[in-house]
């Protein structure tokens, strides 16, 4: 018989993300200019208090995406410099090979899903 608590560890398992990806600076170009479909790209680094929250829980969100790709900025200073990232997590959308830029936003379900549609929206760019 299942508990309450094993109930909602199956509901929130049905939403998470299946594919997580760590990049880095020498395969990060390659694999997001490869992959098909909606992927977020999310700078994050093990000090980071906001980071860690994120890296929990983005992947039990029902976002409209194939794939987190995970980028740790105190490793991969390249991409960190092309990409501007500033503060941290710095989140991107990129879809099918696609760049559509930062998503200046909160970490909640429903302000990334606008976020994302209002990035989808705008034209689309080559990866920096």
């Amino acid at each position: 018989m299942n508990t309450d608590l094993e109930c909602r560890q199956t509901d929130i398992n049905e939403f998470s993300i299946a594919t997580q990806l760590e990049l880095t600076d020498l395969d990060a170009d390659r694999r997001l200019l490869d992959l098909p479909g909606t992927s977020l790209l999310v700078f994050t680094s093990t000090g980071c208090a906001s980071c860690r929250w994120a890296r929990q829980a983005l992947p039990g969100m029902p976002l409209p995406i194939e794939r987190l790709c995970w980028v740790d900025a105190g490793h991969n200073a390249g991409l960190v410099t092309r990409y501007e990232v500033f503060h941290l997590p710095a989140l991107f959308l990129v879809k099918d090979g696609h760049f559509f830029g930062a998503l200046h936003t909160r970490l909640t379900h429903s302000d990334l899903v606008n976020a994302m549609g209002e990035a989808l929206l705008r034209p689309a760019e080559e990866l920096p």
